[in-house]
C-alpha cells in the first residue's frame, strides 16, 4: 500500500536542498550559484475538485453529503443493501488524509445527512425530538471522521477505517443513558451474503466486514485517481492509468470478493426440536401517539383474535399450537389489579388451552413506577413467571432530569411515572420450550439479546403503533432477522399493530404480517440449544475491533505530530499542514 501513502515530509530522512541546508554558513564556503542549486520543480496544481487537499471545501463536503444519503438507502424501507459499500467509501474518500479537524467536520455532515432520514419515524413524536436525536447521533460520527482522516495515512488503512466504524457503534450503543444503537451498519445486512458473519462475531463483526468492503472500494478508487494525477498524467490514456493502478485495484477487488464470498460458506444450521407456535397481532384502535387511549379496546382485540385462533384450531384449519405469544402492551390494564382485565386474559388463555406470553403494564409494589412485563400465563395456574424490560426508552418510558425537563417541555407530561429497569433473567419456561424474552427496542442491544438467546426460542414483544407506517417497524424486523442468525434461534416477533413475524434460525422469514390488521401466525419451528461462536465470544470481538481502530488512530496522531507521516490530498499525494 506504499504507493498510495502521502509523500514523506521534510525531516524524515530525505535529502534537503537549498543554501540553508548546505552548511555554507558553518564552513565559510561561498554559497552555490543559483543555477547550480537544484530548485524544486513548480508543483502542478491539482485539477478541479481535487484542489484544497488540506481543507474540506465544497467538493469534499458534497462527498460527505452523498455518503450520508447513500448510506440511508441501504436501510429499510428502501433496502438497497449494496449501497452501504459506496456510502462508506464516499465518506472515506472525503476524509482521506485531510487534517483530523477537517475529517471531524466531514463526519458530522455525513452523520446529519444519514440520521435525519433514517430516523424519520420519530417525527410522530415531534419534529423537534426527531431532529434533536438525529443531531445527537451525528455527533458520534465526528470523532470517527477525525479518526478516518488520521488512519488513512497508515499502511493497511482500510482495516483501521473498518475498525473505527465498530468503535463508533460501540460508544453510540452505550453512551449516554445506555445508548441508542439504531442504524448500525450490520442492520443493513440482515439478508445478504454478509449476514452469516453474525454467527461468528455478532453484529459488530458484520459491521466490520461491511465497512471493510466499503473502505477497500475507496482504496481502489484512490489508487486509480492518484495514477490519473501523476506528473505525467497529461500523456497517459485511461488504459495506462488502469495499468498503473492495476496492483492495488486487484488487491482491493480480490479482498472484497473474498469477504463477500466467504459469508455464504459459513454454516447457519436451522435444525432443532420442532415446536408449534402461534403469534397473535390484535391491532389497535388507531395509530399515532394516542393509540393507547382506548386501553380496553387494545386488550379486547388481542382476546378476540386469540378466541379466533382457538376456533380455527377446533375447526382443523390450523395446527394446535404448544405456546402462544402476545405483544408488548397487549394489556395496558394491570391484570393483577384490574379484575376485568384478568378475567378477559384468563378466558382467552383457557380457550386456546396452552400457555400464553402476555405483554402487560403493571404497577410496582409501591405504585411509584410502571413495569413493562412479559408474563407467562398458564391456562390452569394463571400468571406465573415474568420478565421486566431491562432497557426502558429514555425520554419515552422514563425521564432523566425529570424535575427540570417537565418544566421546559410540556409534552413530557405524557410520562407521569417512570418505567422501572428490570433485573430478572429473560429466560422462562413457556409450555414445552424455554423462551428468552426481549421487549421492543431491546432487540437493538447485543447484550440483552445474547442473554435471551440462552433460551431455545427468542421472543421479541413489541408495540410499534406509535411509529406505524414509518421506517422504524421494518428496521426492527431487519434487526430480528440478524439476531436469528447471530444466535441460531427462531425469533418470534409479536407486535400490537405490526410488523409481526416468525423468523427461522437461518434468517428466513417463515411468516410476516401487515400493519394495522389483526393477524394469526402458526408454524412449526425449531427449538435449539446449541450456542453459536458469537454467543460464546460475547462482547470480545466488538471491544477488540474497537480497540484496534482507536489504537490505529492514536498511532497515526502520534506519528503525525512527530512528522513521521503527513496528511495529504487523497488523490495526488501532496501533503497538508496540520493534524
Amino acid at each position: 500500500m506504499r504507493d498510495i501513502l502521502p509523500e514523506r515530509p521534510p525531516g524524515t530522512g530525505e535529502p534537503h536542498t537549498g543554501a540553508a541546508d548546505t552548511g555554507a554558513a558553518d564552513t565559510g564556503a561561498a554559497p552555490a550559484p543559483a543555477a547550480a542549486t537544484a530548485a524544486p520543480a513548480p508543483e502542478r496544481p491539482a485539477r478541479g475538485w481535487l484542489r484544497r487537499g488540506g481543507r474540506a471545501g465544497w467538493p469534499r463536503t458534497l462527498l460527505a453529503v452523498a455518503a450520508g444519503l447513500v448510506l440511508w438507502l441501504a436501510f429499510p424501507p428502501a433496502d438497497l443493501t449494496p449501497m452501504v459499500f459506496p456510502g462508506v467509501a464516499l465518506l472515506t474518500l472525503a476524509a482521506h488524509g485531510v487534517p483530523a479537524r477537517t475529517g471531524a467536520w466531514l463526519g458530522l455532515v455525513a452523520g446529519l445527512v444519514f440520521f435525519v432520514p433514517v430516523l424519520e419515524g420519530l417525527v410522530v413524536i415531534g419534529t423537534d425530538a426527531w431532529l434533536l436525536l438525529a443531531a445527537v447521533q451525528a455527533l458520534y460520527f465526528v470523532p470517527m471522521g477525525a479518526g478516518v482522516a488520521l488512519v488513512t495515512r497508515l499502511p493497511a488503512w482500510p482495516v483501521w477505517v473498518a475498525a473505527l466504524w465498530v468503535a463508533e457503534e460501540l460508544v453510540r450503543g452505550r453512551v449516554p443513558f445506555g445508548g441508542f444503537p439504531w442504524a448500525r451498519l450490520a442492520f443493513s445486512q440482515t439478508a445478504t451474503p454478509l449476514t452469516p458473519y453474525a454467527s461468528l462475531g455478532g453484529a459488530p463483526l458484520v459491521s466490520f466486514v461491511t465497512a471493510l468492503i466499503g473502505a477497500l472500494l475507496a482504496y481502489g478508487t484512490v489508487a486509480v485517481l492518484r495514477a490519473r494525477h501523476r506528473e505525467d498524467a497529461a500523456a497517459l490514456t485511461w488504459a495506462a492509468v488502469l495499468r498503473a493502478s492495476a496492483r492495488p485495484v486487484a488487491v482491493a477487488v480480490a479482498a472484497m470478493a473474498a469477504l463477500i464470498g466467504g459469508g455464504p460458506a459459513i454454516p447457519t444450521p436451522s435444525a432443532g426440536r420442532p415446536v408449534t407456535v402461534a403469534v397473535i397481532q390484535g391491532n389497535v384502535p388507531r395509530l399515532g401517539m394516542d393509540f393507547n387511549a382506548q386501553r380496553k379496546a387494545v386488550l379486547d382485540n388481542h382476546v378476540r383474535v386469540t378466541y379466533e385462533l382457538a376456533e380455527r384450531v377446533r375447526a382443523g384449519e390450523v395446527a394446535r399450537p404448544e405456546l402462544v405469544v402476545w405483544p408488548e402492551n397487549a394489556s395496558d390494564l394491570d391484570p393483577y389489579a384490574e379484575p376485568d382485565a384478568r378475567a378477559a386474559i384468563e378466558g382467552a388463555v383457557r380457550a386456546v388451552g396452552v400457555p400464553v406470553l402476555v405483554g402487560a403494564l403493571t404497577d410496582t409494589p409501591d405504585g411509584s413506577q410502571v413495569e413493562n412485563r412479559g408474563i407467562v400465563w398458564d391456562p390452569v395456574r394463571g400468571p406465573g413467571d415474568y420478565y421486566v424490560k431491562r432497557h426502558p426508552v429514555p425520554f419515552g418510558e422514563y425521564l432523566p432530569f425529570r424535575g427540570v425537563l417537565t418544566k421546559l417541555i410540556s409534552r413530557f407530561e405524557r410520562i407521569p411515572r417512570d418505567f422501572a429497569h428490570g433485573t430478572r433473567d429473560p429466560v422462562m419456561r413457556l409450555g414445552p420450550a424455554t423462551i428468552g424474552d426481549v421487549i421492543c427496542f431491546e432487540v437493538a442491544y447485543d447484550a440483552e439479546v445474547r442473554d435471551a438467546a440462552a433460551g431455545e426460542l427468542v421472543v421479541v414483544q413489541t408495540n410499534n403503533a406509535t411509529y406505524g407506517r414509518t421506517s422504524l417497524p421494518p428496521q426492527q424486523i431487519a434487526m430480528s432477522r440478524l439476531r436469528a442468525v447471530e444466535h441460531g434461534r427462531t425469533i418470534l416477533v409479536a407486535a400490537t399493530s405490526g410488523i409481526s413475524a416468525i423468523v427461522a434460525p437461518d434468517g428466513r422469514m417463515i411468516d410476516k404480517s401487515g400493519e394495522f390488521v389483526p393477524d394469526i401466525q402458526v408454524a412449526s419451528v425449531p427449538a435449539r440449544t446449541t450456542r453459536t461462536i458469537a454467543d460464546r465470544a460475547g462482547a470480545v470481538p466488538e471491544w477488540a475491533l474497537a480497540a484496534l481502530g482507536a489504537g490505529a488512530a492514536a498511532v497515526a496522531l502520534w506519528l503525525t505530530r512527530r512528522g513521521a507521516v503527513a496528511g495529504g490530498n487523497a488523490f495526488t499525494g501532496r501533503k497538508n499542514e496540520g493534524n
